[in-house]
């Protein structure tokens, strides 16, 4: 009952704050933010099991809230002048993706997408619970609606949890069915556009809603193929230093998270520019 309270009182005084009399709602808010800071105060345990809870069940979360608490950290330069933060540079990778560009580009387990000819590729690690990809999913339907001379390849790379790795395997073994991917994106779109983590009953509903034939998917989940896909996706994350999902190379470059659609674009005109493929 305590706890219902206290999250009444919390959207309460999300209400309050809203609310045109600012004046008459001050006290009440105030009143409301104490009642909360007590509780927290006397009951850490309590909440610490809740923070927990909700994080068990929603593993996508933590990197979003350090990455929130990082772009709200200034640097002690922007600190003593007031700018914001220059970005930190990605490290030059060029060698590692020479060294690995069959496998990265041309590899027989990865998923193909857009133009299989084109011009400049753009290569995607993602983790279906990721909240991150799900954000960026758009800019990729746009890159492929917008630009027909791009090539997208889709690796996996689960790294949130059991669930990640469970969906992961049903999404190669759907590929597995699906050579020229069309009924892979459909599956890849509504993976990343559901809510929460991700987890096998999710995956093979989606792959069913697909027109997936189930029971080859369940033994095709379990071949060797999926193990060989998962191990070389993983392999290469490593070599281009992505530890975290999303991930991209563009060309000969590697790009670490969810930078937008501006930025992918200019990534990607840059690497058309000079030619690389």
């Amino acid at each position: 009952m305590r706890r219902t309270l206290l999250i009444a009182g919390a959207i309460v005084a999300g209400l309050i704050a809203l609310s045109p009399a600012a004046g008459r709602a001050q006290n009440a808010r105030e009143e409301i933010d104490a009642l909360i800071k007590d509780y927290l105060a006397t009951h850490p345990d309590e909440v610490g099991q809740i923070v927990k809870g909700y994080l068990v069940r929603h593993p996508e979360a933590v990197g979003e809230i350090l990455a929130e608490v990082l772009k709200h950290r200034p640097s002690k330069t922007a600190a003593n002048n007031g700018a914001s933060p220059a970005p930190k540079p990605t490290p030059d990778r060029s060698a590692e993706i020479a060294g690995n560009a069959a496998a990265l580009f041309s590899s027989p387990h990865q998923v193909t997408l857009g133009n299989p000819h084109g011009d400049v590729t753009r290569i995607v690690f993602f983790d279906y619970s990721c909240g991150f990809c799900k954000r960026a999913l758009p800019d990729m339907l746009t890159l492929i609606k917008d630009d027909p001379n791009l090539k997208i390849v889709l690796k996996e790379l689960p790294i949130l949890g059991p669930g990640s790795a469970e969906a992961a395997r049903i999404a190669v073994a759907v590929r597995m069915q699906d050579p020229e991917g069309r009924k892979y994106l459909a599956f890849h779109q509504q993976m990343l556009g559901g809510a929460g983590p991700a987890g096998k009953d999710k995956a093979l509903a989606a792959a069913k809603d697909q027109g997936i034939d189930m029971a080859r998917l369940e033994k095709d989940a379990a071949s060797d193929e999926v193990g060989a896909t998962l191990s070389e996706d993983s392999k290469l994350a490593a070599a281009m230093g992505i530890n975290g999902t999303p991930g991209y190379v563009v060309g000969d470059n590697v790009v670490l998270g969810a930078v937008g659609l501006a930025a992918l674009k200019a990534r990607i005109e840059a690497a058309r520019s000079r030619g690389v493929n």
